[in-house]
């Protein structure tokens, strides 16, 4: 493992948009600078950010836009993988010049069936057109929305191809029998696997992964990086299930209104519950099932607010 790279917990952030639905940049910007505060790396652009919702010219200005706020490159990780080779090629080569610290990339996932051999022509190609050596790339595996998979021998002919290039995995299958697989097999020569929720946190981190890449860190940063940094002490294993409870009231209602209506509620920004089309918010009694939830739970966020008038 490079020590370099970034590990521990990062956050598909979610992405607030304005009354005509363009990218809301200032908020934006004040919920990164939130969750770096709270220890917490950036992989903006990814599901729960409605990044499939976003433009590659978006993607491209907010991403210049955090940069331009003063927050550090080398604490994010965003996605730009995409149907087109094109757009993959330069949201990439976009992002590394900026200097991040690697991109999170979706196999091209509008063809279903598609062959491991058409995949490794895929990211091939995006690497060899984007021509950097500063380049890493994290594939994310996340075949219940993609319908493609990232198969253990399709890593490992990518990684003999392009060792330093291809530097890890976020596995959101959801399927601890596949994460341990992937760890196993390749954890051990430095391949850093992150997993998809923060539920998976405590036997990733016991099993050699490198933290979690979850949506949950929107609105949970200080349990869940606590864990990160106790996971070897005695109490990780109750740590563990406070941050499941929080997790299990979030994903009883579709994600990410949820996460959206869980800020607007903590930080009292109800500009937050705007979502893309075609995304949309929680009903009233899903909101209620949410918050009453968390309540019950004695669920906070400290700093949300402040930060969200800063």
């Amino acid at each position: 493992m490079a020590q370099d790279r970034i590990r521990g917990v990062l956050s598909p952030v979610v992405t607030p948009f304005s009354e005509d639905l363009s990218p809301d940049a200032e908020r934006f910007i004040r919920h990164c600078k939130w969750l770096v505060s709270q220890r917490v790396g950036l992989a903006v652009f990814g599901t729960n950010s409605e990044a499939n919702s976003l433009s590659a010219n978006e993607r491209m200005a907010l991403l210049e836009a955090l940069v331009n706020a003063g927050v550090d490159p080398k604490r994010m990780m965003p996605g730009t993988g995409c149907c087109a080779l094109s757009d993959s090629v330069r949201l990439t080569e976009h992002a590394v010049k900026l200097g991040v610290a690697g991109v999170l990339m979706l196999p091209p996932f509008y063809y279903k069936g598609v062959s491991d051999e058409g995949l490794y022509r895929n990211f091939s190609e995006v690497i060899q057109r984007v021509g950097d050596a500063r380049l890493r790339i994290y594939l994310y595996h996340i075949p219940p929305v993609s319908q493609i998979p990232i198969t253990l021998n399709l890593i490992e002919r990518l990684l003999k191809a392009y060792p330093t290039t291809i530097a890890g995995l976020k596995d959101s299958s959801g399927d601890w029998n596949n994460t341990k697989a992937v760890l196993d097999r390749f954890a051990k020569s430095g391949f850093d696997v992150f997993a998809g929720s923060e539920s998976f946190l405590l036997q990733n981190m016991r099993n050699g992964g490198a933290g979690c890449i979850t949506a949950g860190a929107n609105v949970n940063p200080a349990q869940i990086t606590s864990l990160y940094d106790a996971w070897q002490g005695a109490g990780a294993d109750s740590m563990q299930k406070a941050i499941d409870d929080v997790r299990k009231v979030l994903q009883s209602v579709p994600m990410t209104p949820a996460l959206k209506r869980t800020i607007a509620h903590y930080s009292r920004d109800m500009s937050w519950n705007r979502l893309r089309p075609p995304l949309t918010e929680l009903t009233a009694a899903q909101e209620r099932q949410v918050l009453d939830g968390l309540e019950k739970l004695d669920f906070g966020m400290p700093g949300i607010r402040e930060a969200a008038l800063a």
